[in-house]
């Protein structure tokens, strides 16, 4: 069954964390894949319980840091022996054991550069604004209370189907998240 396309999803609130984690745990269970949880303080096991996938940001801090390390090779490499070579005390003009300092903060410099950047794009953010905030009980979310949302992109949402499934775990309430 097609769902509305004006609606994200529907969120079901929860009044402690633990009905929150066994209510994900059971709603990744019953092949809900777009599913969401939003808590006022974190709540341990429920990243667990949400399946999160594997994250693209150590394989970008790795890629930063290779690209660190070869540009501060290569651009010591370019001053000393291309650009502006001189001879000092016959060493030789690719003495790489005095890049070494240079290697390593440029190799650190771009990983973290990398990191804080590729996590703000995978994460999607900046996000000044979220679908969940047209509903009015959301504000409860940074105070006391817990809301469990399943997106209407989700493969296996019905909107009747999925409301009756989110009340059968004993939310306490179970709104339309419109777009």
């Amino acid at each position: 069954m097609k769902s509305d396309p004006h609606l994200y999803g529907l969120m079901a609130e929860f009044a402690s964390p633990d009905m929150l984690l066994a209510a994900t745990q059971r709603a990744c269970d019953e092949g809900y894949r777009r599913v969401d949880a939003y808590t006022p303080y974190p709540v341990e096991g429920l990243d667990e319980a949400l399946r999160f996938r594997r994250t693209w940001v150590p394989p970008l801090v790795l890629a930063g840091g290779v690209i660190g390390a070869v540009s501060g090779f290569a651009l010591q490499y370019y001053v000393s022996v291309i650009a502006y070579p001189l001879n000092v005390g016959g060493r030789p003009l690719n003495s790489w054991p005095m890049f070494v300092p240079v290697i390593f903060e440029m190799t650190i410099l771009v990983a973290a550069l990398f990191a804080v950047f590729g996590m703000l794009a995978l994460n999607g953010l900046p996000m000044p604004y979220h679908s969940v905030f047209n509903v009015p009980r959301f504000a409860m979310a940074t105070r006391d209370r817990f809301f469990l949302v399943i997106q209407a992109r989700d493969p296996k949402f019905d909107p009747d189907a999925t409301r009756r499934f989110l009340e059968s775990l004993g939310a306490q309430g179970v709104s339309d998240v419109p777009q």
